[in-house]
């Protein structure tokens, strides 16, 4: 969604998808939502937010080949996300943590606009992340993704840390320390409509981003949200149930 910022909560899928009206028209980023989903949506993503983990499950957003070429700087003015008035982050929490404020929208794909940077930096946006892990192997997943936007015209993305009970925390609102992060991919451009899913460890590795890729059909058994569903069916179920790392370039 583009230049506006909302909160949707206690919503019907249906009235979900007809409200968005991004550029493509097609919103095949957003996952299927629920009734008691709490979805927020700035200029240049949506999120699902967990009011219990205090982050959100999913980061959604379109990225287009122009996106790619904007110029707007990152301002590094990491501040709560207006729209979440209770059970949020702080900034308190990040604060000689040893972790990151990992972005889940990376700033870098936010630059097509001054508004849309700012609002990546919201702690809604952001996860704990192992630094190695957010300045090594997911800043090259991000890297590979706007790559793909270019080869590709436009990628719709969801991705977001894998939550579970019991995990660590941070700070005095006690963030979970993620054991890892996903993101999957779809290309929905002919002729080689594509799509390709991967699971990384909250931590650093040397191992090629191949090491990683998963089919969509496995990420959706491990975080239980089903990713894409606004395709047809059949394109859905071929999409979803194998990996194509060649089709990739991986």
């Amino acid at each position: 969604m583009k230049r506006l910022s909302i909160i949707i909560g206690l919503i019907s899928s249906t009235f979900l998808w007809s409200f968005f009206s991004n550029k493509s028209g097609e919103h095949l980023e957003i996952p299927e939502t629920s009734k008691n989903d709490l979805i927020i949506c700035h200029t240049g993503y949506c999120l699902s937010y967990d009011i219990n983990y205090k982050l959100a499950k999913w980061v959604a957003y379109e990225l287009t080949f122009a996106e790619t070429q904007g110029t707007f700087a990152r301002n590094d003015k990491f501040k709560p996300d207006p729209l979440i008035s209770y059970n949020s982050a702080a900034l308190t929490d990040y604060k000689k943590s040893g972790y990151d404020r990992g972005h889940l929208a990376p700033a870098a794909d936010m630059k097509w606009s001054a508004e849309a940077m700012q609002e990546s930096f919201y702690l809604s946006n952001m996860s704990p992340q192992d630094k190695s892990f957010n300045r090594g192997i997911w800043k090259k997943l991000e890297e590979q993704v706007r790559d793909w936007a270019v080869e590709n015209k436009a990628v719709y993305i969801a991705t977001g840390p894998l939550l579970e009970h019991g995990l660590p925390t941070i700070g005095p609102n006690q963030i979970p320390i993620p054991k890892a992060f996903y993101k999957v991919i779809l290309d929905y451009t002919q002729p080689e409509v594509k799509a390709i899913g991967f699971i990384i460890p909250n931590q650093g590795s040397t191992l090629p981003l191949s090491s990683f890729a998963l089919s969509i059909d496995e990420i959706e058994k491990q975080t239980h949200i089903d990713f894409f569903s606004k395709l047809p069916e059949d394109i859905e179920n071929n999409l979803e149930n194998h990996v194509c790392k060649q089709c990739w370039g991986l």
